[in-house]
């Protein structure tokens, strides 16, 4: 192992949620099962296995480490990795990893795809990922991760197992799919982005930002910036279904141990049990 980036660690549901998070300094996550990251503010060695990431804008505290990962991939002579992010920035993006390619002498080879609200992109047969608006001071996105599987449809239930396949052999379609969000990670936003999302109300584990939490810190300034205040999230505690929370992205203006005495003196019983401090 080379401890080259901190990272944190936590298991939920057959899920591992790996990076770290603080605003202004650098942002990264992957969960290893689904094979799958999000930004790339730095870039921990252990992660480069993973093939694929989402980034939600291009901030450099979310960006920076791009081309280190795709000229980490070449150098060990692993399949060009896929990266998504927001469409407006992608020429721009394509041209940064020219420049790169031009000062390092290596090639800087991906598949570089634009992504906008709406879109639909698909990991394997069980999951895909749907991107929505999040609102920040220059375009991003946020990404919800589903689960999908194939039932039954109610009118075939009770029906033998060789009747199913006849239909199903005579073109009929006797299944419809069934989407569970898992994951729903918002990088950097205000309110309205986490509002325009039901599914990340819902999702099993939702990855959030949380930068401000002093009371003398105006939210109007705050949402401005495309940032969210600890009272955002306690305005909106009944709203949350998650299983898991975890909030991240601090302002560096405040000592992980003023966090963790502020927000869980605040935090109220409904959300208390579910809310993970990323610090």
């Amino acid at each position: 192992m080379v401890d080259n980036a901190p990272v944190l660690s936590h298991h939920h549901g057959g899920l591992t949620i790996e990076g770290y998070s603080r605003a202004a300094v650098q942002t990264y996550w992957r969960i290893p099962e689904l094979k799958l990251g999000f930004d790339l503010g730095a870039h921990p060695w252990d992660f480069m296995g993973t093939p694929t990431w989402m980034l939600t804008h291009t901030h450099l505290d979310h960006i920076a480490a791009l081309p280190v990962y795709v000229a980490r991939r070449r150098m060990m002579r692993m399949e060009p990795p896929t990266v998504y992010v927001p469409e407006q920035a992608i020429e721009d993006v394509r041209r940064l990893l020219l420049i790169m390619q031009r000062l390092d002498r290596g090639r800087m080879i991906c598949q570089l795809n634009g992504v906008k609200p709406g879109d639909e992109i698909e990991l394997s047969r069980e999951h895909l990922v749907t991107a929505f608006a999040t609102t920040h001071t220059i375009p991003s996105v946020g990404y919800v991760v589903w689960d999908r599987r194939n039932k039954l449809k109610e009118e075939y239930h009770g029906l033998a197992g060789d009747k199913i396949r006849d239909l199903r052999m005579s073109g009929v379609e006797v299944t419809r799919e069934m989407r569970t969000p898992l994951v729903a990670y918002t990088g950097d936003t205000s309110p309205a982005g986490l509002d325009s999302c039901d599914a990340a109300f819902q999702a099993k584990v939702l990855i959030m930002e949380l930068s401000f939490i002093r009371p003398n810190h105006r939210r109007e300034k705050i949402h401005k910036f495309g940032h969210m205040h600890l009272d955002d999230l306690l305005e909106r505690a009944d709203r949350f279904k998650n299983e898991l929370i975890i909030c991240a992205h601090f302002s560096t203006r405040y000592h992980p141990q003023e966090v963790r005495r502020f927000v869980e003196g605040k935090l109220p019983a409904v959300l208390r049990d579910r809310v993970k401090l990323w610090l």
